[in-house]
């Protein structure tokens, strides 16, 4: 606690993640979520590391896959740790720059993933509406290299904002925060100035990741659709599917398990446990399992280690 100047209100300078503790009977079960951190690094960090070493996976997709890889490490290592230091002490606290560091990789991570989607979703509508351009003009090396720079840089603005807008309010108390991590809606009940602006600018990011930037994946995904159902053969179709089912179905299950700024707190916390904990564990299984090239590379990355290196190639 510390005096504001000019007043005699005491500042809240740490907060209290509440976390699960009113659900002490899933204290243990959630400790499994160790597991599945250990999940989302291990194979986040195996994607990246095979892409980067195989010449055979240099294609757009792939590119974005690393990126994909890149924004679950941050988000992972942002939230479960500290939320797994919670389920072991009785009374988890963080700093106010703490909070809002933890906020800011989280917000990045986050939104840089929604928009990574995007963008995937347009290379896939690329490679099935116009394959002609797709390895030349549309999706060329230096294309696909100033996409993700603009995401990242993009996102990483809008979360510096949205970062500053809350160092400028006040906390008076109570300082616990009803989530295991620190989120904007949950810390913006708690500030006893203004939240106005704070507020507007939740809208304008809903409204932007959560409607606009679906929309045009929306739009990406008819035009693949319709160009499928115009293929004269079967195989043709079997194998444009193929191109897009993986990243099709990452972009449905986020877009249902995302958390929402407007939900109540404790669905929040629920849905936002789904998205920090299964999200990254998800993508490398949908993405790598199901694409040939990535498995093979995988089987080569590891074969020094595998007792059997013919079955480690035929993973």
């Amino acid at each position: 606690m510390r005096r504001s100047p000019g007043s005699n209100e005491t500042l809240v300078t740490e907060f209290v993640l509440q976390g699960f503790s009113e659900l002490p009977r899933l204290r243990l079960p959630l400790f499994g979520c160790f597991f599945l951190y250990i999940v989302a690094l291990t194979g986040s960090a195996a994607i990246i590391a095979v892409v980067s070493r195989s010449a055979s996976l240099r294609s757009p997709m792939c590119f974005f896959l690393c990126n994909l890889a890149a924004t679950d490490i941050v988000r992972t290592s942002s939230a479960l740790p500290k939320a797994l230091a919670g389920l072991a002490s009785a009374e988890n606290t963080i700093s106010f720059p703490g909070c809002t560091a933890q906020l800011f990789f989280l917000t990045w991570s986050a939104s840089s993933e929604l928009l990574l989607l995007t963008v995937m979703a347009y290379d896939r509508y690329t490679a099935i509406c116009r394959p002609l351009h797709s390895s030349s003009t549309a999706m060329s090396k230096a294309f696909c290299g100033t996409l993700a720079a603009g995401v990242w840089a993009l996102c990483a603005f809008n979360t510096a904002v949205r970062a500053g807008l809350m160092l400028r309010l006040d906390f008076c108390g109570p300082d616990v925060i009803t989530h295991f991590f620190c989120e904007v809606p949950p810390l913006l009940l708690l500030s006893c100035s203004s939240t106005y602006v704070n507020s507007i600018m939740i809208v304008l990011a809903d409204a932007f990741y959560g409607i606009l930037n679906f929309l045009m994946t929306i739009v990406s995904y008819g035009f693949i659709i319709s160009s499928i159902l115009k293929m004269r053969t079967a195989e043709g179709k079997k194998k444009a599917f193929s191109i897009c089912s993986s990243h099709l179905i990452v972009v449905v299950l986020c877009a249902g398990i995302s958390p929402a700024s407007s939900c109540s707190p404790e669905r929040s916390k629920g849905s936002a446990a789904l998205y920090t904990m299964l999200s990254p564990t998800r993508n490398p299984i949908s993405y790598s399992l199901r694409n040939m090239e990535v498995k093979r590379a995988l089987g080569r990355l590891l074969g020094p280690f595998a007792p059997n290196k013919s079955s480690a190639a035929e993973l």
